[in-house]
């Protein structure tokens, strides 16, 4: 796999200007040229920008970096990434780490990581300050079409699983009889890990959950409605791809159930241009934020507030 220089920027956040004059002025990276001379970076030099990047966001002088070798800069991330840094560095190196290990499709990696984040900061902080920001990164490899089907499989999939692992650890929960959720992507939407993990925070705060999950045809979720009888209806939009049929499709919901709130989240719900009972939650602390009943400050009704839960 080969990626841009924009790909590195997005996924590093060492801006691309930086990295043309590093090349002129410390000359520890040496990137790849097509025949028209445009930059690329291979897997292995995006992976040492990534350790790079952390040493900068620990607060590591460039100057410095640039006199050590590689092995010398690993040697010193993997005593931030499991020593006691400031929580910033601890985040932003575990970020580096994970997308390192779906690089690899390094499975055994992932679950270091991750089992260091659970015993540090517990599974509510490993999801907001690691495994969020590192999707939303995957993301912009996708987008860019950079990430690979398997890369993208492989990181979604695991951490899915610990979002289904958690989610289950809950059965013991107390769940108050007060707020159901029901829980759904319209049809065509396949990427519930947003909705998966609204699921764990809403049902983690004592609410009771439903939970459809993807592509729910529109006949069979009004059916579920009327049989249930939710207090909230909540889904989350993470594409643009058949966005004039999902528009129609919750459009309709909002029609046929008009005193029925309609939560929405999700990295593309601004796209979405809808009219009747909505609330939009512009991120996961918003969520829980109005699941612990602040319902005025971090959110905005009949509104398109961006967001970054995926």
């Amino acid at each position: 796999m080969f990626y841009s220089i924009r790909d590195v920027e997005n996924l590093t956040g060492i801006k691309a200007h930086t990295l043309r004059i590093w090349e002129q002025r410390y000359k520890f990276i040496t990137p790849h040229r097509t025949d028209t001379r445009i930059r690329f970076y291979d897997a292995d030099q995006l992976k040492y920008l990534l350790n790079i990047s952390s040493l900068l966001k620990s607060g590591y002088k460039v100057s410095h970096i640039s006199a050590m070798t590689p092995d010398e800069i690993a040697r010193l991330v993997n005593q931030i990434a499991t020593g006691p840094a400031g929580e910033a560095s601890f985040y932003e190196v575990q970020v580096s780490e994970l997308i390192k290990a779906m690089l690899d499709l390094n499975e055994k990696r992932f679950e270091e990581v991750v089992e260091m984040c659970l015993m540090r900061i517990g599974f509510e902080g490993l999801m907001l300050h690691v495994l969020i920001p590192l999707m939303e990164r995957v993301g912009v490899l996708w987008a860019s079409g950079q990430a690979n089907v398997a890369q993208e499989h492989f990181i979604s999939n695991l951490v899915r699983r610990k979002i289904i692992v958690a989610i289950d650890q809950l059965k013991n929960q107390q769940i108050s009889d007060q707020e159901k959720y029901l829980l759904f992507l319209p049809e065509g939407e396949m990427h519930e890990l947003g909705l998966l993990f609204s699921k764990y925070i809403i049902k983690s705060r004592g609410r009771r959950t439903l939970y459809l999950g993807q592509s729910m045809p529109y006949e069979d979720l009004k059916k579920i409605i009327v049989q249930s009888s939710p207090d909230y209806l909540f889904t989350a939009l993470t594409s643009t791809i058949n966005k004039d049929r999902v528009e129609c499709f919750l459009q309709n919901l909002l029609d046929e159930f008009p005193n029925l709130p309609l939560i929405v989240t999700g990295g593309c719900h601004q796209y979405y241009k809808l009219k009747g009972n909505v609330i939009r939650i512009s991120d996961a602390e918003s969520l829980i934020r109005f699941v612990n009943g602040d319902r005025t400050a971090h959110f905005k009704q009949f509104s398109s507030t961006p967001n970054r839960l995926n």
